[in-house]
């Protein structure tokens, strides 16, 4: 039977590699684990994290926030008498230049990334419209008290080499960064392949469909 992975025992695993026991080496396990998670989201998009998110949209208000944790949007949906319209992506400039009043309202057509964590919707909604939006999520931090997450589950050799990568700066451990580095690069590039395929086979159901 397969070990799963946990925060525990890959705060563990990187301990032992590392072959450390001093308490500042020891505090900072946490540390290279938060950086090896942002790196490795950054990095890959991982459709096991695609998520849909519903909710009404305000009327009269063109700023929408963004579900917690997003990370990048794949679409949106808003429902006007019973139909399913799609919302489609645009610069936010043509949007300001395609309905210069926001004050003025209407069924939007259009959504910008507003900042990192608002849309900016155009025409203004003139109606609290149900809307969907499909969006890669990032997965929950890993800490004591979540134990695993899509890393730890799908992902934990990149985990492991990533964390003992981000330490090495800490460490002035350079000779040992190729090592990482290479560990690390190899199980990314087979994530990021397995990625996009998944991709493409869903643009082929779309297109199929």
């Amino acid at each position: 039977m397969a070990v799963t992975m946990t925060y525990t025992s890959l705060a563990a695993d990187v301990q032992s590699y590392l072959e450390r026991t001093d308490t500042a080496t020891i505090d900072k396990i946490p540390t290279f684990i938060m950086l090896a998670e942002q790196i490795l989201a950054a990095e890959i998009k991982f459709l096991g994290n695609l998520t849909v998110d519903t909710s009404t949209l305000t009327a009269s208000d063109p700023v929408v926030a963004k579900p917690a944790r997003w990370r990048k949007t794949v679409s949106i949906n808003i429902t006007v008498a019973g139909e399913r319209r799609p919302v489609l992506e645009r610069r936010y400039e043509y949007i300001r230049n395609y309905w210069p009043d926001p004050t003025e309202t209407g069924v939007p057509l259009y959504y910008a990334d507003y900042d990192y964590t608002h849309w900016f919707l155009g025409p203004t909604p003139a109606a609290a419209y149900s809307f969907e939006v499909l969006y890669y999520e990032r997965p929950v931090p890993l800490d004591s008290t979540n134990q695993t997450n899509w890393f730890t589950e799908y992902a934990p050799q990149a985990m492991l080499y990533g964390s003992l990568l981000q330490a090495m700066p800490f460490l002035k451990n350079d000779p040992r960064i190729p090592t990482w580095q290479s560990m690390y690069d190899k199980y990314v590039a087979e994530l990021k392949t397995e990625d996009k395929l998944r991709i493409a086979d869903r643009q082929a159901v779309a297109v199929d469909t």
